[in-house]
C-alpha cells in the first residue's frame, strides 16, 4: 500500500504553480515538508472550524484516494475529482443545499480554506511507491489549487438576454495575528457563485473564483490564467477583498507596486508588480466600474466611497507623496487606492489584462473593498459569534446589491 507521511517542519517549499503536465520522470525525489501555511492547520481554531462544519472529512477522503493510486495518472484524477468536490461542497453549503455538517453558520468561508490546506499538505508530503518527481508533485498541487478554488469551473449558460458577471474573492489572511480570521470576500464568492441577479435589464448570472494570499502564485500568473479566457465574454467583472473598518471602497486607481507585507507564507515582496511584457507595463490602471452610480445608490448599511487616493513618487522626485485625487502624469506607483498588498495587485492585474485585451472602453471592471469583518466586542477566543455572522451576511448582501447597480448602469 502507498502511504501518506506528514512531516512537521519549520518552513516548507513555496507552492509551485503553472505546471499543466508532468515532466518526464527520472528518479523520484523526497517529499517536501508542509508549508508555513499548512502548519497552522494543527492549531485548535482550524480544527474546531473543520469539525463544526463537517469539512474535517475532506482531507482524509483525498488521502484514501491517494493511497489507492497505482500511477501518477490515477493520482491526478483523484486530485482533480476531490478538488472540484471540495469547491462544490463549499458553494452548496453556503447556498443552503445539502447538510450543514455542523453548527457553524453556512455563510462561513473558513471550512473551505482549512480543508484545502489539509488536502495540499497530504499531496505535498505523499510518498507513493511508484515515486513522484518534483514536477509531477507540483502539477498535482496546481491542479488541486485550481479545482478547489473554482478557477476552472467558471461557466455561463449559452443564449442571449443574460448578462455575465465575474467576481473573485480571497482566502483569509493575517492568520498569525488571529487564527480565527474569515475573509468576507471569499464568503461572498461562495454565496454568489452560479446565482442570478434580476436587474432592470434582465437577469445577470454571477460566476466566482477564490485566490490565495501568496505573492508567488501571483508572480506565476494565477490571476491571468484564470481570468483571460473569460474577460472577453463577460459584461462586468470585479475583484473583491477585505479593506477598512465600517466602509466599502470602490478603488479608482491601482498601482504597479508591491509593498512587502508578509503573505500567508510569511514571505514579503517589495518590487514592481511582475507581469509579462514589462516594457509596456503602466504604473497605473483605472476602474471602469460605474463608481458614481454605485456610491450614490442605497446598497446596504455600510457607506460606499469612491476612493481616489494613491501614493506616488512624482516625476523627477525621489520620495513618496500621497495624492488624494489620484496620480499625476509621469509618476511612479507606490500604492494604489487599495494599498500595496495583494488586493491592489489582483485589481491591477485584472484591469491590466482588460486593457491588454482591448476591452477598456467596453468592459466595466475594477475592485471593491469590503469592510473589515469583525467579531463582537470582547470575543477574543471563540471562532464565531452572532455579530460576526451578521456582519458577514450584511457584507455579502451589500456586494450583491452593488453588483446589481453596476449591472444596471453599465
Amino acid at each position: 500500500m502507498n502511504s501518506i507521511r506528514v512531516r512537521l517542519g519549520v518552513l516548507g517549499l513555496a507552492l509551485l504553480t503553472g505546471f499543466t503536465a508532468p515532466t518526464a520522470a527520472s528518479a523520484a525525489q523526497a517529499a517536501p515538508s508542509p508549508t508555513v501555511e499548512e502548519q497552522r492547520l494543527g492549531r485548535a481554531a482550524p480544527q474546531e472550524i473543520l469539525r463544526r462544519s463537517g469539512f474535517d472529512t475532506a482531507a482524509p477522503r483525498l488521502a484514501r484516494a491517494l493511497e489507492g493510486a497505482r500511477s501518477y495518472g490515477e493520482a491526478r484524477r483523484a486530485v482533480t475529482r476531490e478538488g472540484a468536490r471540495l469547491w462544490q461542497r463549499a458553494v452548496d453549503r453556503a447556498q443552503g443545499r445539502g447538510p450543514a455538517g455542523g453548527d457553524l453558520s453556512r455563510d462561513d468561508d473558513r471550512p473551505l480554506y482549512w480543508a484545502r490546506l489539509g488536502m495540499t499538505r497530504d499531496v505535498r508530503t505523499w510518498e507513493p511507491e511508484f515515486g513522484l518527481t518534483d514536477g509531477q508533485r507540483a502539477a498535482l498541487l496546481d491542479e488541486l489549487e485550481r479545482t478547489s478554488r473554482g478557477q476552472d469551473a467558471i461557466r455561463y449558460p449559452h443564449g442571449k438576454g443574460l448578462k455575465r458577471i465575474l467576481l473573485t474573492g480571497f482566502d483569509p489572511f493575517t492568520l498569525d495575528r488571529d487564527i480565527r480570521i474569515s475573509n468576507p470576500a471569499g464568503a461572498t464568492a461562495l454565496a454568489l457563485d452560479g446565482t442570478v441577479i434580476e436587474t432592470a435589464d434582465g437577469p445577470a448570472r454571477i460566476e466566482t473564483a477564490v485566490f490565495p494570499v501568496r505573492w508567488q502564485d501571483f508572480t506565476e500568473g494565477t490571476v491571468e490564467r484564470a481570468l483571460r479566457p473569460h474577460l472577453p465574454k463577460v459584461d462586468l467583472f470585479t475583484t473583491v477583498s477585505q479593506g477598512r473598518v465600517g466602509r466599502f471602497d470602490i478603488e479608482r486607481t491601482n498601482g504597479a507596486w508591491r509593498g512587502g507585507f508578509g503573505d500567508n507564507e510569511n514571505i514579503g515582496r517589495t518590487e514592481t508588480v511582475p507581469v509579462s511584457d514589462p516594457a509596456s507595463q503602466p504604473q497605473w490602471t483605472t476602474t471602469t466600474l460605474p463608481y458614481a452610480a454605485i456610491t450614490a445608490a442605497q446598497t446596504g448599511r455600510f457607506p460606499v466611497y469612491d476612493n481616489t487616493s494613491v501614493t506616488e513618487i512624482p516625476a523627477g522626485g525621489t520620495d513618496p507623496v500621497v495624492r488624494p485625487d489620484g496620480p499625476t502624469p509621469g509618476s511612479t506607483a507606490r500604492a494604489g487606492g487599495g494599498g500595496d498588498y495583494l488586493s491592489n495587485e489582483i485589481a491591477y492585474r485584472a484591469t491590466l489584462l482588460r486593457d491588454r485585451l482591448g476591452l477598456h472602453a467596453t468592459l466595466p471592471g475594477g475592485h471593491v473593498h469590503t469592510p473589515l469583518l469583525q467579531f463582537a466586542a470582547g470575543n477574543t477566543t471563540e471562532v464565531t459569534d452572532p455579530e460576526f455572522v451578521r456582519n458577514r451576511l450584511d457584507i455579502i448582501a451589500q456586494v450583491r446589491a452593488i453588483l446589481k447597480v453596476a449591472a444596471e448602469t453599465s
